[in-house]
């Protein structure tokens, strides 16, 4: 399937104009072939290929609408690394993987503060489009640890830290939730008082096991966990 972004409504297909320079520049796609558009709401668009000079367009067969979303539905908050191709991997993998949304905090230990979020967004967006993607993930704008707390669910929340002085539940012990949110500290973990801050506001600790884990690594494993749930 060959999967393009755009505008889907009940009249017309636009596809985006990025990927109508890819079409015509890039694949050096013909006229009339067969070509898939998504809106990432879970509408998909199938039809032909229409190219006039350097614009593309799609001659629409059919509209399937409220196409299945991905349950449970996986929320990760992360701490930005001081590398920033750490967590663009972490964003394709767990993207790749039917991750619903993904949030950037900062906490007392990060390093960086500056993030491109319209890059990350439009990595989300390809690893979407390169995993057969309907709905796309929210990437949301960076906040602060204590300004995210203000709109989570505690029954649906937990931070996974490293803390083994302070009280975890194991990752396969977490009962069956329909929409889950996990926090992801940053080099150096969530600092002591970031994680009693989060116990106050009843967030659960949870242990993802033995090992010491990258930022990153501990998003991908989530992930990958929570994609397990779903087959």
């Amino acid at each position: 399937m060959k999967l393009f972004y755009g505008e889907i409504t009940d009249h017309q297909v636009i596809i985006n104009d990025e990927e109508q320079q890819h079409i015509v520049k890039v694949l050096r796609m013909r006229d009339g072939e067969e070509i898939h558009v998504t809106d990432g709401k879970g509408k998909l668009a199938s039809g032909k290929l229409i190219i006039e000079g350097k614009k593309a367009g799609i001659q629409v067969s059919e509209i399937k609408k409220n196409l299945p979303e991905f349950n449970p539905r996986l929320h990760i908050a992360i701490a930005p690394t001081k590398n920033i191709d750490r967590i663009e991997f972490f964003v394709e993998k767990a993207v790749e993987m039917g991750i619903s949304e993904i949030s950037i905090i900062i906490t007392e230990k990060t390093e960086r503060k500056n993030i491109n979020i319209d890059k990350i967004r439009k990595q989300a967006i390809a690893a979407s489009k390169q995993s057969l993607r309907f709905h796309f993930p929210t990437i949301n704008d960076a906040v602060k640890l204590t300004d995210f707390l203000k709109n989570t669910d505690p029954e649906q929340t937990f931070v996974a830290h490293c803390h083994e002085n302070l009280e975890r539940i194991d990752l396969k012990n977490i009962p069956p939730l329909e929409q889950l949110t996990f926090l992801i500290g940053p080099e150096g973990d969530f600092s002591e008082k970031e994680i009693v801050f989060l116990a106050e506001n009843k967030v659960r600790a949870v242990s993802l096991g033995n090992q010491r884990l990258r930022t990153e690594t501990a998003g991908v494993l989530v992930a990958a966990w929570n994609y397990y749930n779903m087959i």
